[in-house]
């Protein structure tokens, strides 16, 4: 499993990586636009990421912003349904307006933060990644 995660916080991105690393390929990206030229690389490359992590709260472009890119950059290169990448909002915002948003954006989970090996796991198999 290729995953890429997207987050400025720089101990929660080495536990998510050291966490992922049990299930393949991580890639960390510090921030929104760094995330979104990953992914558009994997993409032109034709090794897309299986699974996402993304923080909402990020300066610059934020994780809504970020997760709407990545979807519009799948559509345009005919990516659809089961072949895009699954993404998964990992953020410290719990309200239902930033839940609303991620999953209308076509987000396939939501898990708050602090984030531990445990809800990462319970994703995975929610998503059937495991």
């Amino acid at each position: 499993m290729k995953t890429l995660v997207i987050e400025d916080d720089f101990v929660t991105s080495q536990v998510m990586k050291e966490i992922l690393l049990s299930f393949g390929e991580c890639d960390i990206a510090e921030d929104g636009t760094i995330g979104i030229d990953c992914f558009r690389e994997a993409l032109e490359s034709n090794d897309s990421y299986d699974l996402i992590f993304l923080d909402i709260m990020m300066p610059g472009l934020t994780g809504q912003e970020v997760l709407k890119v990545i979807r519009d950059l799948e559509t345009k290169n005919g990516i659809m349904g089961l072949e895009q990448s699954k993404i998964v909002m990992s953020t410290a915002l719990d309200d239902i307006k930033n839940v609303k948003d991620a999953f209308k954006s076509q987000a396939e989970g939501y898990i708050v933060k602090p984030i531990d090996k445990d809800k990462i796991l319970k994703i995975l198999v929610d998503l059937e990644m495991l």
